[in-house]
């Protein structure tokens, strides 16, 4: 009872606004993929003229296979765009390939946030690994034992892990897109309405931030609750 009450009061609702922020990025990125830019740039020419603009020259930028897959890679240095990015000249693909060009900006710059984020990485994924496992044999096994209370404790404390990611990730995502949209202002990328149709795609990605912080943290504070219930 304890299990179902928790996840429907503190989870549930977190879930459904995750679902409807992933509904709503591809609903917006599909509406605004159907608009033409009128310089008739593409994602990768929006993201090589940023790039160069901000003395970027020796970052590529190269396709890569998939849908909404775009992502700069901190380790290569290198800004890869997918299918619907990389040579569409649509109002989305510039926004998106700006964004991406937003994180290569903030690693030549040290940008803090993205410097965290890359540094417990390693960390982030023994956490998403082990955390949930630990977990569940450490509450099974505390029914024997009460010391075994402990690896459920350590199972919080990394997952906790994946949420200080989550947590770092926002600031990195919402001043990447902050970048994309002054470049796109300020060369002239886009002009007012197509401008407006970039603003709501990047807003609508980084909805979907958002919800996988407050998903993670609903599901922080379950998993503590749960293994103070079994250690009174």
């Amino acid at each position: 009872m304890v299990l179902d009450l928790t996840y429907i009061i503190l989870v549930l609702p977190a879930v459904i606004l995750s679902l409807w922020a992933s509904w709503n990025v591809k609903y917006t990125f599909e509406k605004y993929s159907k608009v033409i830019n009128s310089r008739g740039l593409t994602g990768a020419d929006a993201a090589r003229r940023v790039l160069d603009l901000n003395g970027l020259r020796d970052v590529p930028v190269e396709h890569i296979n998939g849908e909404l897959s775009d992502h700069y890679d901190p380790e290569s240095r290198t800004v890869r765009l997918s299918d619907s990015v990389w040579g569409s000249t649509s109002v989305a693909a510039v926004g998106v390939a700006c964004h991406e060009v937003g994180h290569a900006i903030q690693n030549a710059q040290d940008y803090l946030p993205i410097k965290i984020r890359q540094a417990i990485i390693p960390a982030t994924a023994l956490g998403e690994k082990l955390s949930v496992p630990l977990l569940v044999i450490g509450l099974v096994l505390s029914s024997f034992a009460r010391g075994f209370i402990y690896l459920a404790y350590a199972g919080v404390a990394l997952y906790a892990l994946c949420a200080v990611f989550q947590l770092v990730t926002l600031p990195t995502e919402f001043d990447a897109s902050r970048r994309a949209l002054v470049s796109i202002q300020e060369m002239e990328l886009l002009n007012g309405e197509e401008f407006t149709g970039a603003k709501k795609v990047l807003s609508a990605a980084a909805l979907t931030y958002v919800a996988a912080l407050a998903t993670t943290l609903m599901q922080l504070l379950r998993f503590i609750a749960l293994v103070n219930d079994r250690d009174r």
